[in-house]
């Protein structure tokens, strides 16, 4: 029952938070936090107590839930889904600390949101019945829409109605395709009508019935991602959304969209899979660089940050369709590594907000000066979202290069340029924002450096930075078995003999 503890801790938070009164803001913001650190410590337990080299889901609960229909409640997970539900839990607790001076209006409401949101995340990465993996899914977008649409920016209609749009349309398809593979597994399954993800990849279906449900899952997923040319509501969202908001959306949320391809897509389309797979590293391709271009052109700093995660799940999805075990692991912990870096450079970019309400790069500069501990916090934080060697991003990125080097040296050599141009706009940044003198001189006064409980958040990201690159096998010990078994599921009906 561990895995069923910590999906649905956040809503014994809930329950705590209901009967609470909305002016004890201080006690509403300590109940939320010890929820969220409890789970992260379950979350924590697991990784130690999972086996690395066992292969197959560990910790499954399952047990009828709609009988008469083939549902059941089944849940388990892999070195894909454990270490995504360890990245929710962290990022979870850390985003509701960073709101703790931050958000002043509607605190109950929003730490309830914040519960809600997490308890979706992490059915998400452990649901192993697609129609149970669709109701999580579900419940993500609600609490994200009403997290940005109440406590967002000055554009945060337009933002959440785009974001809204964009989601429940990719959201629709997605179940078109669940009902798909429940009517066609039944017909080649002698009437086992089922949606366990572990028995539908059992029955081969005709390539005429992939092609569209690998379609219409691509139309959630890429969404998710977002992969280009489906990416134009991120950068909205993002600008507009509160700071804890961006650090969950571009670290967890966006990572709902690669999980989808890795546990559905490949494994029970696998010849849809390598039908499109040119047409997926193109695309993954264009991503890569498009973001790291428009990266370099941005005035907003949030907006850059945004524009870069284009950029860097780019990479995830061109690590995922080279279908090989560089790729896959690459993919991996991109998604891992993009989940710390990027959620602690919009960190980064709400502290100083926070304090001097501005976020054009033009009215900032000289920031070292006055913060020289915040300095080097971002300064690593951006060394290895660049992709210097021995800090996470790096790694990650050189497997997925790997990989697709040994499929397409065009996509290669393509995506390289990307690590160039993100050295080009995030050193730019970092001395624009740092060393430039101040152009305003009123917020120089404003200009505090770290406070405790914001030293508090970013000294685990950090250590993780640091940990990841310098021994990745701590992580990627996790992921041998797993991609393995994607990869087998892959290449079942001889794609990759295909290819």
């Amino acid at each position: 029952m561990l895995l069923s503890l910590i999906v649905f801790l956040p809503l014994v938070g809930v329950a705590l938070l209901l009967p609470m009164r909305p002016e004890n803001k201080s006690l509403l913001r300590v109940t939320t936090l010890v929820v969220m650190l409890a789970d992260c410590l379950l979350s924590i337990y697991l990784l130690l107590a999972f086996n690395q080299s066992a292969s197959g889901y560990q910790f499954e609960e399952n047990i009828p839930w709609l009988g008469s229909l083939g549902l059941r409640y089944h849940l388990g997970v892999d070195g894909l889904s454990v270490l995504l539900l360890f990245l929710t839990t962290l990022l979870s607790w850390i985003a509701i600390l960073s709101t703790w001076r931050a958000v002043q209006l509607r605190v109950k409401e929003y730490m309830i949101a914040f519960l809600l949101l997490e308890l979706g995340m992490l059915g998400v990465f452990v649901a192993l019945d697609l129609f149970l993996f669709y109701v999580f899914w579900e419940i993500v977008l609600v609490p994200m829409y009403v997290i940005i649409g109440v406590w967002g920016g000055p554009r945060k209609i337009y933002a959440t109605i785009k974001f809204f749009l964009f989601t429940f349309i990719g959201s629709l398809l997605m179940l078109v395709a669940i009902l798909a593979l429940y009517f066609e597994h039944a017909g080649l399954a002698n009437g086992v009508r089922t949606l366990d993800v572990t028995q539908l990849g059992n029955v081969h279906y005709p390539l005429a019935f992939q092609i569209p449900v690998f379609l219409a899952f691509f139309a959630a997923f890429a969404v998710k991602v977002p992969l280009w040319p489906l990416h134009t509501w991120l950068p909205d969202a993002h600008v507009e959304a509160p700071t804890a908001g961006s650090v969950i959306l571009a670290g967890i949320l966006l990572k709902l969209g690669g999980y989808g391809f890795l546990r559905f897509s490949v494994p029970l389309l696998p010849e849809a899979t390598h039908y499109f797979g040119p047409l997926m590293l193109t695309l993954a391709t264009i991503a890569v660089v498009y973001g790291a271009l428009v990266s370099l052109v941005q005035k907003d700093w949030k907006k850059l940050v945004a524009y870069s995660s284009v950029s860097h799940m780019g990479f995830v999805i061109l690590g995922i369709f080279v279908l090989n075990p560089q790729g896959l692991e690459g993919a991996i912990l991109e998604m891992f590594n993009h989940g710390l870096l990027t959620g602690a450079l919009f960190l980064c970019v709400g502290i100083v907000y926070e304090r001097v309400h501005d976020r054009e790069l033009a009215h900032l500069g000289g920031i070292a000066r006055y913060m020289p501990v915040y300095a080097a916090f971002f300064m690593v934080f951006m060394l290895g979202s660049v992709g210097l060697p021995g800090l996470a991003g790096f790694v990650g990125e050189f497997l997925v290069l790997l990989g697709t080097f040994g499929v397409s040296s065009l996509a290669g050599w393509i995506s390289m340029t990307a690590i160039i141009l993100a050295a080009g706009y995030l050193l730019w940044m970092y001395a624009r924002v740092m060393f430039v003198k101040l152009n305003t001189e009123h917020y120089a006064a404003e200009l505090v450096d770290l406070r405790a409980h914001e030293v508090a958040y970013l000294l685990p990201l950090l250590a993780l930075v640091i940990w990841v690159g310098v021994y990745p096998d701590t992580w990627l010990n996790f992921l041998h078995p797993a991609v393995s078994h994607i990869i087998a599921q892959a290449s079942a009906a001889g794609g990759l003999a295909a290819r």
